[in-house]
């Protein structure tokens, strides 16, 4: 999604931001797929998937309320378990 909206360049930096260790890459657990699975049926109308949901997911298990996302529409609709709503960051422009 990155590469198709924002260009090549915004994806190398993405990923470089990986490799240096300034975004953290977690693997989902059962746990997780299981609050995926929840966020998905109670966002059908929406059409939620799994990236999206993982992303809501995660950033309930780690407490975290910012968000960094090219799709504001989905997140400003989810209402977390954790916090009242998220803060979206910008777009990597």
């Amino acid at each position: 999604m990155i590469e198709s909206r924002l260009g090549p360049a915004a994806e190398s930096a993405f990923v470089a931001a990986i490799a240096a260790g300034q975004i953290t890459v977690i693997d989902l657990t059962t746990v997780l797929y299981q609050r995926c699975a929840q966020l998905i049926d109670t966002y059908h109308d929406l059409g939620l998937g799994l990236v999206d949901s993982s992303l809501i997911a995660a950033a309930e298990q780690h407490d975290q309320s910012r968000i960094a996302t090219l799709n504001r529409r989905d997140f400003t609709v989810v209402r977390p378990a954790h916090v009242e709503a998220f803060e979206l960051l910008p777009g990597l422009t």
